[in-house]
């Protein structure tokens, strides 16, 4: 095989899509059950007149909320992955032996030799050692960095895809027709999601599919029971 092959093959792996693929999906999900589950709850409590009006503001909402968590919580791991980039770049220059016997050990513990681990390592340092210690000490991999702006831009996008499914069904002609709507729409969306997000990530379809399900249907239920409270309250 040459290693023209050899980088095709590994682009097919899914851990190159983490970066972004974790943030679409969530994002999708989110606003699926959040805006379906804020308009059922609007529905359940009587309060009809306001359910475009609260749609729209739990999308637009929820977007932006999305987007700003994702990028605060990506660059957060971001930082910590530079400080132990900067952490290990010390230690290289203060004590590059001892940093070559760490690495040795640790190609020891996953089934070398020591002799054999010991010239792999002295191999390693030779070429990069701050790409060596990263990689193999730490576990981080270029291909898997998260980003940023990346992930709250498909958080951001994805939630306003999957909150204008249910928030289509909002303009059915009547009461129980728009409950109903948002529900069979928010179902539907829902099923779309966990298809889409088995594919992508190579896993099976019928198990993620219905874990979305199951947690989407939850989360309307709940909503709803506490629209009903409320309204019997009459609050």
């Amino acid at each position: 095989m040459t290693l023209e092959e050899v980088f095709k093959r590994n682009l097919h792996h899914r851990s190159q899509r983490a970066g972004w693929l974790r943030a679409a999906v969530l994002g999708a999900n989110d606003g699926l059950v959040s805006t379906a589950s804020l308009m059922i709850g609007v529905v359940a409590a009587g309060k009809n007149g306001f359910l475009i009006t609260a749609g729209i503001a739990g999308i637009t909402a929820g977007a932006m909320s999305m987007a700003v968590g994702e990028y605060v919580s990506v660059r957060s791991q971001n930082d910590v992955e530079d400080t132990d980039r900067k952490l290990e770049m010390e230690h290289l220059a203060a004590d590059p032996e001892g940093e070559l016997l760490e690495l040795q050990d640790i190609y020891i513990s996953r089934g070398l030799t020591p002799e054999l681990a010991l010239e792999v390592a002295q191999s390693m340092h030779r070429k990069d050692p701050l790409a060596a210690h990263l990689r193999d000490e730490l576990g981080q991999h270029p291909h898997t960095k998260a980003r940023p702006v990346q992930a709250a831009v498909a958080s951001a996008i994805s939630f306003t895809i999957g909150g204008v499914i249910p928030f289509a069904g909002a303009f059915a002609p009547t009461i129980g027709a728009k409950a109903w709507s948002i529900v069979i729409f928010t179902f539907v969306g829902l099923i779309l999601t966990g298809i889409v997000s088995a594919r992508t990530a190579g896993a099976k379809a019928l198990n993620t599919t219905l874990r979305v399900i199951i947690g989407g249907g939850l989360g309307m239920l709940i909503t709803a029971g506490i629209g009903q409270i409320a309204r019997a309250s009459g609050i």
